[in-house]
């Protein structure tokens, strides 16, 4: 009976490994609409982020055509493009970019993997500088705690959170950020004051509440990864930072009228599993309305 018992659980573990490299490989793509009476023409954005260095097909060919069908007017990412723990390569994310710029514009804000580079310099030396650098020269609008224009109706900002904001929540708070600490970095959202459409490339959703006080009309983030396991009706088991059924893991969310998607990410990094969980290419359909 044992032994029947631990070649089953065996059987269910490795059935489990296997989707999970599977799903690693395999992304798909997700649409969400977002309407608001700010927007003058109805807009495409492909929102990027949490690639992790991973590769769909030969210098990420798959994800590259995906893009290219769905004809987007812009991509935006969220960062954490690469992995930075103790590695140093970032030619991944900058091949996709350079390949992206030449066909729509790109604006990038970072994640925690990008602001480590200036955290950790003792580790990665210049590399940060050496990617802004790289990025800039492609065109790219690169979002470090700066807002931008797209068209006359829409503002892009990137904001750059602290490194506590990360820190593990196992036995932890994280700590609280006022609205008045986003304005530290970004200044007030003067998209508000010009009727414009806010969007807020911020990497952790966790501040939701915060983002929605300072404005931003849709916030864009990732970080969670969707919560590693996804199961039916209770959502992502655990983030990355190890918080058990996060709500906003994944996925549409909603307060005081503004709006958050949530992007389960392209790929992994320290814990390497995605169950029930692909990999996301967001698509975000803005409305007149």
């Amino acid at each position: 009976m044992w032994r029947e018992a631990l070649l089953g659980a065996a059987a269910v573990g490795s059935a489990c490994l296997l989707r999970s490299e599977y799903e690693k490989k395999h992304f798909s793509v997700e649409e969400t609409e977002i309407f608001s009476p700010k927007i003058q023409k109805d807009r495409v954005f492909v929102f990027l982020s949490d690639l992790h260095n991973n590769e769909f097909g030969s210098g990420n060919s798959r994800l590259l055509r995906a893009v290219e069908q769905i004809r987007p007017d812009a991509v935006l990412s969220g960062g954490d493009m690469m992995v930075c723990k103790g590695k140093r390569d970032i030619q991944v994310p900058l091949a996709l970019f350079q390949a992206l710029s030449e066909k729509v514009p790109v604006y990038c804000g970072n994640g925690n993997h990008e602001n480590r580079m200036t955290w950790e310099r003792e580790v990665y030396g210049g590399l940060y500088e050496e990617y802004k650098h790289r990025l800039m020269e492609m065109g790219i609008h690169f979002l470090e705690n700066s807002t931008e224009d797209f068209g006359e109706d829409i503002s892009i900002t990137g904001l750059d959170l602290e490194r506590a904001c990360y820190r593990k929540a196992l036995f932890k708070r994280l700590p609280f950020m006022p609205e008045i600490e986003i304005e530290k970095k970004v200044g007030k959202n003067r998209a508000q004051e010009r009727g414009r459409f806010s969007i807020l490339l911020a990497h952790s959703p966790a501040y939701f509440e915060s983002y929605a006080q300072w404005g931003a009309d849709l916030t864009l983030s990732g970080h969670f990864h969707g919560g590693t396991i996804r199961l039916p009706g209770l959502g992502g088991v655990m983030t990355p930072q190890y918080q058990f059924f996060f709500p906003w893991c994944a996925g549409l969310c909603e307060r005081h009228g503004k709006k958050m998607v949530v992007s389960r990410g392209l790929g992994t990094h320290s814990i390497n599993i995605r169950l029930n969980n692909r990999p996301q290419l967001a698509v975000i359909r803005l409305r007149k309305g």
